[in-house]
């Protein structure tokens, strides 16, 4: 679980080494998006990961967290006040949670298609 969340660093490193200026913020993230959602799906759907949906359901809100942790500490967001900042961060918990539980639904039916 730790190493799926650890991709939350991803984005954050994109940033850092310039891929934003390249090929755009849109880009940037998509790249991040789908690169994440890759390695979870391959990773737990291959490897043997007992329980894929909770697993990246957990691994999601690492996920989230370390990402906004980084961005905070990085100053890579824009401060608006306590409250929209708590709020920014729920969805994003909320977000990375979602792409988790797809992501690990995804893994089962690879999982199970294996088996077979």
């Amino acid at each position: 679980m730790v190493g799926f969340g650890l991709l939350g660093l991803l984005w954050p490193l994109l940033r850092r080494i310039g891929l934003e200026s390249i090929v755009g913020d849109v880009a940037t993230a998509m790249i991040a998006f789908f690169a994440t959602f890759a390695v979870w799906v391959l990773g737990a759907g291959l490897g043997r990961v007992p329980r894929p949906v909770l697993t990246l359901t957990l691994s999601g809100v690492l996920f989230a967290l370390l990402l906004g942790a980084t961005t905070v500490l990085t100053g890579d967001r824009s401060d608006h006040g306590v409250g929209p900042n708590l709020l920014v961060g729920a969805v994003e918990v909320g977000r990375s949670a979602g792409l988790g539980a797809l992501s690990g639904l995804v893994a089962e039916s690879i999982q199970k298609a294996r088996r077979r």
